[in-house]
């Protein structure tokens, strides 16, 4: 018998980044074997064993540990599967703050949603992302990246500039509205990720980012081509293409097209020159 979701019985209203930083003693045993990134989709040759794959697609919530800041609820779950135990965020969509300019109970779609975006345009910044069943209900359950806290946006050097150009370009194309300081975490082995994705892909362009390091500056050739690839999917939308698009409203699908067809034409990331962060070589 299918065990009921648990209720969560008030919505936090803080403004803060919806990961934390967690000590050693804090934090519940890891993922057995490598931390790596991947996904599914065929064509995205990202190295994520298919055993975290399954744990984080298949394994049992043993434990919830909710984070003490976000606008949503957030947990840190602990998922065990047979003998393999991990980490994970999990973000129920009974947790998610009313918003006045979003959908009610949509954002853990666009989490998704952006995760697909990123897979898609064959980047590997977003952590892998499913929808399942939690303790609390339907929500998104994403890959824990171990990171170090004092790192963010304001602190990133300038080996971090391609990555940022790309999460930049990302942010246009998913018309995302809420890109902080801390939604930008560097893992052990120097890599950068990119979270917290929930407000995005808004019918109405509304880009709200601290990056604009790079403003009236040319979008690189090959981030074009990807999107100009993505733009040439959405017309006859399958797989993955067509998994993304269930995510959205068709207003939402119609204005990221047109968001598409913006970047591809202007070809530039819009700002005003000159007003680029200097960054630590």
């Amino acid at each position: 018998m299918r065990r009921r979701s648990r209720p969560l019985l008030l919505v936090r209203t803080t403004d803060q980044p919806r990961w934390t930083y967690l000590s050693q003693g804090q934090r519940p045993h890891r993922f057995g074997g490598r931390l790596t990134q991947g996904a599914i989709a065929i064509g995205v040759p990202l190295n994520l064993e298919q055993s975290t794959l399954d744990l984080i697609n298949n394994g049992e919530i043993v434990s919830c540990q909710l984070t003490p800041a976000g606008s949503n609820y957030t947990f840190l779950a602990q998922l065990q599967l047979g003998d393999r135990q991990g980490l994970a965020i999990y973000k129920p969509r009974d947790g998610e703050s009313p918003l006045w300019d979003f959908p009610s109970g949509t954002l853990y779609k666009r989490e998704y949603a952006a995760f697909l975006l990123c897979e898609i345009l064959g980047w590997d910044f977003i952590p892998y992302t499913t929808i399942r069943d939690g303790p609390y209900g339907i929500g998104t359950v994403q890959h824990y990246v171990d990171h170090d806290p004092k790192q963010n946006y304001y602190s990133l050097t300038e080996d971090k500039s391609n990555e940022l150009r790309k999460i930049a370009c990302f942010d246009l194309v998913a018309n995302s509205t809420d890109r902080k300081p801390n939604h930008l975490l560097v893992d052990a082995a120097n890599k950068l990720w990119s979270i917290d994705h929930g407000l995005t892909f808004h019918s109405d362009t509304k880009i709200r980012t601290v990056i604009w390091d790079f403003g009236g500056k040319r979008i690189a050739k090959s981030h074009l081509n990807a999107v100009r690839n993505l733009a040439r999917q959405l017309e006859s939308p399958e797989g993955r293409v067509q998994e993304l698009v269930d995510q959205l409203y068709p207003d939402e699908v119609t204005s990221l097209q047109r968001r598409i067809e913006w970047v591809l034409d202007e070809g530039k990331y819009p700002g005003l020159p000159g007003r680029a962060r200097r960054r630590r070589d």
